[in-house]
């Protein structure tokens, strides 16, 4: 199964992807299950979180783009208050 892919994005490319027309989620520190229906990805605008896969764990924050693949089951950890723009493809 594919993983969830990190990676810093240049301005350009969050421009190119139409990241400021993606919905907004916030969530307040706090441990869930959660399973992917369909690839998302995400671009964190505030925040830390830690999410364990079956893998293993990746951790990610500010400024990151992140993306989850459709079929991924895992566990969120939110350490730091996390505000975030999302698109679910």
């Amino acid at each position: 199964m594919a993983e969830v892919r990190i990676e810093k994005p240049t301005p350009q490319k969050l421009k190119d992807l139409g990241v400021d027309r993606w919905g907004t989620w916030e969530c307040e520190p706090s441990t869930f299950d959660w399973s992917y229906d369909s690839a998302e990805t995400c671009y964190i605008l505030e925040g830390k979180v830690r999410v364990t896969t079956p893998s293993g764990t990746v951790e990610f924050g500010r400024g990151d783009l992140v993306r989850f693949p459709k079929g991924l089951n895992c566990t969120w950890t939110v350490v730091e208050k996390v505000r975030k723009k999302y698109s679910f493809e």
